[in-house]
């Protein structure tokens, strides 16, 4: 048999992210493209995707494996536009990384409609319309393939600090995993999520803040961690890896908590 090791190879695969400039897209671009990746980032900051980029190519990524699209995948048109980037620079799609979504926290009965809304159409229809324009192109393709979700570990556990939009939004996320994974199954294209506990990011900010909401949360949150830290984006790198390379290729419509031990509580 090969080296074990080989099968954690992303090398010359045409990975999409969404969601590149944020906390998980911006370390996931680092990393796949560092382990000799062709990607395609994507996200609504075109000057913070092409720092990005600079960032890659100055740290040795070659220049024609890095392609940005500043776009969002918020509607069916945008969508297939990003998947259009991917294929016209690489000739395909082997991997997706939706790392692409939203939170705003508030008391239910004080959060607008148009609030909620906004958190499921970032978290829930944009997973579902890039999945939508990805899926025609692997299919098309013949060849399989792996798409990674981004969900969270409130997609299993409620949280009583005015997350009523995001929880049933990663909830949604889980279950668009396992459907698609069953959907596609026949054709070799795998569909998991990757749930995460805390990271430091921009969405998670306020935790860490210095008054009383933050450390109260914070606290809370900590002393239910097993492994007694939260997370870094470092963390996420292993088990994105593992799901986009042909370590798991046996392995579909599951939800992977990188939690520290947080749901084992």
């Amino acid at each position: 048999m090969a080296h074990p090791l080989d099968l954690f190879s992303v090398q010359g695969r045409s990975i999409l992210i969404t969601g590149a400039t944020g906390s998980l897209g911006g370390v996931a671009a680092q990393a796949l493209a560092t382990a000799g990746a062709r990607v395609t980032l994507a996200g609504g900051d075109t000057t913070a995707l092409t720092e990005l980029s600079a960032e890659l190519i100055s740290g040795g990524v070659d220049p024609a494996n890095v392609v940005i699209v500043g776009l969002r995948p918020d509607s069916p048109e945008a969508a297939a536009e990003i998947t259009s980037a991917a294929v016209a620079a690489f000739g395909g799609i082997d991997g997706v990384l939706v790392a692409s979504g939203m939170n705003k926290v508030g008391p239910i009965v004080d959060m607008d409609v148009d609030t909620w809304q906004s958190v499921m159409d970032a978290n829930v229809k944009g997973s579902w319309l890039i999945c939508q324009a990805v899926g025609r192109v692997m299919l098309a393709q013949d060849r399989g393939g792996s798409v990674v979700l981004v969900s969270s570990t409130r997609g299993k556990l409620g949280l009583a600090s005015g997350y009523s939009a995001y929880c049933p939004s990663k909830a949604a996320v889980d279950l668009l995993a396992k459907t698609l994974a069953a959907e596609w199954g026949g054709a070799q294209i795998r569909v998991n999520a990757i749930a995460p506990t805390v990271f430091r990011s921009e969405l998670t900010a306020w935790m860490f803040a210095d008054d009383e909401k933050g450390r109260a949360t914070r606290e809370a949150m900590f002393a239910r961690i097993p492994l007694r830290r939260f997370a870094e984006p470092d963390d996420f790198i292993g088990a994105l890896m593992y799901m986009l390379s042909d370590a798991s290729k046996f392995v579909t419509g599951q939800v992977l908590y990188v939690d520290g031990g947080y749901t084992s509580c």
